[in-house]
């Protein structure tokens, strides 16, 4: 396994705990849908909520949350878009982004709610 896909699930795990930890249910994983990928979607108080995870280990290059762009997110509602009406869901929706820095092997979290619409 690369190094890349390591630290990809690594920045996952933390945020899906971080977000179960804040009463956010888990339900879906790395969902896909054409050439979208949804690192997580979760759901609390009747908010699908689509979620971007971001690991870095180094802010030299800038935060971790800079690095979606605009292609990226119109690919995550793509996405959503589909997984919307394979579940029939009928709630409110969120895009939102959680951004991790990693500083001496400890990690930083910023949940960005509304990150994009």
């Amino acid at each position: 396994m690369s190094d890349k896909i390591k630290k990809g699930n690594e920045g996952e795990a933390l945020a899906a705990q971080y977000l179960i930890d804040k009463g956010y249910k888990l339900l879906e994983r790395n969902y896909r849908f054409k050439r979208s990928e949804i690192d997580l979607i979760v759901e609390k108080n009747n908010c699908l909520v689509f979620v971007e995870v971001k690991l870095r280990t180094s802010i030299a290059f800038g935060y971790p949350e800079e690095f979606v762009s605009e292609k990226k997110a119109a690919k995550i509602m793509e996405g959503a878009e589909q997984y919307i009406f394979q579940t029939d869901w009928r709630g409110n929706i969120r895009y939102d982004i959680v951004a991790i820095y990693k500083q001496n092997g400890q990690p930083e979290i910023v949940h960005i709610e509304d990150a994009f619409c």
